[in-house]
């Protein structure tokens, strides 16, 4: 099957059984290669982003696990998906993404490394930060909400209801070999932080009390509100 004929299943499917709304799709690029930064709470995530209306060829990098998820695995086969061994350090799967991602297409990527099994953010790591330098293109954050609860809506039959929300694009800044560790960290609490801002209170979990989420807050307004509440 061809991607394209997935991606009219996909949001039929989204359409009948679910409630999904997309916010800050102005923030989205429409063309050249991207990095999207997400949460990561539900198996249902890659599928939601993959019905964005805006970077339709949009693919991801995973965990190798899912690749034997019936269902999940045949999405992410037909959608190009790239998966990674996340306990070792792939080349081959940072090579093929550096290499997609130069070519023009939109990555997505869960900094966390797996996914939230308590519904809310977990410490970010730098893999990602380091396939945007290579590939030298901007990260936009997105912060996905409801999708935690999504599974439990339908086994009871109510509609699952789910936000997108992408940020601005940030550009990484040059890193200074001398003190690179510190760097890569200080980045990568950046983008979490700024996921986070995408987010209601109640998934900001381990970036709750950190204070450059509360001053992108403040920047934005005051925090997202749980419009689904």
């Amino acid at each position: 099957m061809k991607r394209e004929k997935l991606q009219r299943i996909l949001y039929f499917v989204f359409e009948k059984i679910t409630e999904t709304r997309f916010y800050g799709l102005e923030n989205l690029p429409e063309t050249g290669g991207l990095i999207v930064a997400t949460n990561h709470m539900s198996r249902i995530d890659i599928p939601l982003l993959f019905t964005n209306p805006v970077r339709t060829e949009i693919t991801a990098l995973v965990a190798n696990k899912y690749a034997t998820f019936p269902g999940l695995n045949w999405i992410i086969n037909t959608a190009g998906g790239i998966y990674l061994d996340r306990d070792q350090a792939d080349f081959t799967a940072f090579r093929n993404a550096v290499n997609l991602i130069k070519s023009g297409i939109a990555m997505g990527i869960a900094p966390e490394g797996t996914r939230s099994k308590k519904g809310e953010l977990m410490e970010g790591k730098p893999g990602m930060i380091l396939l945007a330098m290579r590939s030298g293109v901007p990260i936009v954050p997105v912060g996905l909400s409801g999708t935690d609860t999504a599974f439990k809506r339908l086994f009871t039959f109510r509609k699952p209801r789910m936000t997108a929300r992408f940020g601005k694009p940030y550009q990484i800044p040059n890193i200074d070999r001398n003190n690179r560790e510190e760097q890569l960290q200080e980045i990568t609490t950046e983008i979490m932080c700024r996921i986070a801002a995408l987010l209601p209170p109640k998934y900001w979990g381990f970036y709750k009390d950190h204070a450059r989420l509360h001053a992108l807050v403040k920047e934005q307004g005051g925090p997202v509100k749980d419009e689904w509440a």
